[in-house]
């Protein structure tokens, strides 16, 4: 993550993890292979992150929206550190990770459609997607005065 998926070697993360190329293989296979795992692997983090953000909301209407806010905001203000700055920025040009992530989606959406599918709340949820990216795509991003405020005006639409 840190130089880049491009750059991404078996070798490199089998150093990092002090295990042998060939003990890596065994359980991934391909650069492919483990960048989807570490994908997977994410997502699922989102999911336990977002679902106990939905159980502390007092309110049905808009809960996975806010939760959805919350933790995109949690991840943008980690910025380029973030694992998901190079993976969201792989998405864009993987086909199979931006299906990983639209099947995400998806079946959040579907899970949620009497509390979230409402275009009010679309709106804010493509708004925290288009600040995050922005925020990672800026040179010296957001401050966190302003994400803090940005986040608060998304949050007030959902109510």
């Amino acid at each position: 993550m840190d130089q880049g998926l491009g750059s991404l070697t078996l070798q490199a993360v089998a150093d990092a993890a002090s295990v042998t190329k060939g003990g890596l293989l065994h359980h991934f296979p391909s650069k492919q292979a483990l960048i989807e795992a570490v994908f997977q692997d994410l997502l699922q983090k989102l999911d336990d992150q977002i679902d106990r953000s939905m159980n502390e909301d007092d309110s049905e209407r808009g809960g996975f929206t806010r939760a959805y806010i919350d933790a995109f905001f949690e991840v943008a203000s980690e910025g380029a550190e973030s694992p998901w700055a190079a993976l969201s920025i792989s998405c864009m040009t993987d086909p199979h990770l931006r299906t990983l992530w639209s099947d995400w989606m998806q079946k959040r959406i579907e899970r949620h459609a009497e509390t979230d599918d409402y275009p009010d709340l679309k709106i804010a949820r493509y708004a925290a997607d288009g600040i995050w990216l922005a925020n990672l795509t800026e040179t010296n991003g957001l401050s966190p005065k302003e994400l803090g405020a940005l986040r608060a005006q998304l949050k007030n639409l959902t109510k």
